[in-house]
């Protein structure tokens, strides 16, 4: 088994929990308009109607259960040095057991003033005139990385990378930057590559190995062959 693993996660992860995928045919951007939902401009124009979005999105990660997939991280995690990377905005690798989940687009159960900076856990619904607790200035938001601003804990992430025997994307459709570049920098640094996930993503051919099928089924088999 390597000694330090780094997996990336994307919606695929969580689509068999009941979480939507966003970019298959049937995906959250093909019914909603990404500028009005999803960035910082959309949110200045129609607070109200992203404030719904996300309070949607919320109720349906707090009613949702980890899967077996989920599990199987968590488990290997217990065995392994791994980083868990993760573009997905619920909490069920935490739910699951894992510890210290790097969450790269923010996180749906926890909230942010666009005035002064402050986090705090979110209530189940969010409204535009909600005060910060820390300012009490009503610029209360989601916070999730929007398109159009950066990632979080990207330092973190590119540490982990140059020191990972093995770089392993779960479920990602491999077309959102940056997270679609980890592959080719593992690949630089040498690292093995492998992807897991239903179909093969738009940079499968970037990978040196490859499983696909559900993630409740192929993940929790490559950890039992990892050992763990």
């Amino acid at each position: 088994m390597p000694k330090r693993i780094v997996i990336l996660s994307g919606a695929g992860l969580s689509a068999e929990s009941g979480l939507g995928t966003f970019r298959d045919k049937d995906g959250l951007w093909t019914k909603y308009d990404l500028a009005e939902v999803a960035t910082p401009e959309g949110f200045a124009a129609n607070p109200a109607l992203v404030h719904g979005f996300y309070n949607a999105r919320r109720a349906n990660c707090l009613d949702a259960r980890p899967n077996a997939a989920h599990a199987a991280l968590a488990a290997l995690q217990r065995q392994a040095e791994v980083t868990l990377v993760t573009q997905n905005v619920d909490d069920l690798l935490e739910r699951a057991g894992a510890r210290d989940v790097i969450h790269m687009h923010g996180q749906l159960n926890r909230a942010l003033c666009a005035a002064c900076g402050h986090r705090w856990d979110a209530p189940r619904e969010m409204a535009p005139d909600d005060p910060c607790p820390a300012c009490a200035r009503p610029a209360t938001r989601p916070d999730i990385v929007w398109f159009g601003e950066i990632p979080y804990h990207m330092a973190m992430i590119e540490a982990a990378l140059a020191a990972a025997e093995l770089f392993v994307s779960i479920g990602t459709s491999g077309e959102v930057y940056p997270a679609a570049g980890f592959v080719q920098e593992a690949r630089a640094a040498g690292i093995p590559t492998l992807e897991l996930n239903l179909e093969p993503s738009s940079g499968s051919a970037l990978f040196t190995d490859a499983r696909y099928g559900p993630a409740t089924e192929i993940v929790p088999a490559w950890v039992a062959e990892l050992g763990a």
